[in-house]
């Protein structure tokens, strides 16, 4: 699990059939003092997460699907919640 800010969303006006009504969000992981720490990348968010927003991410398919409610989706990162408050 990676700590990360999510800095945008994206539009997608075609995708497969696993990733329809889906929402993607670009995330750049950070570590604990909020500092930068990788390259941006696109996670799916079910929990709403804003720009802005700190989020924790997992980046292995079969915790996406999970969290996603899709067993059969080709899913990499996904946003697995929202971090309220950072020390």
């Amino acid at each position: 699990m990676k700590l990360g800010k999510v800095v945008g969303n994206i539009v997608s006006t075609i995708k497969t059939p696993s990733h329809q009504n889906k929402k993607l969000m670009v995330v750049i992981p950070v570590d604990a003092s909020r500092k930068e720490i990788g390259e941006p990348m696109i996670a799916f968010d079910r929990f709403h997460a804003g720009i802005g927003d700190y989020v924790l991410i997992i980046e292995e398919g079969g915790s996406a699907r999970d969290i996603l409610g899709d067993e059969k989706g080709a899913f990499d990162a996904v946003i697995a919640g929202i971090i309220d408050q950072l020390p």
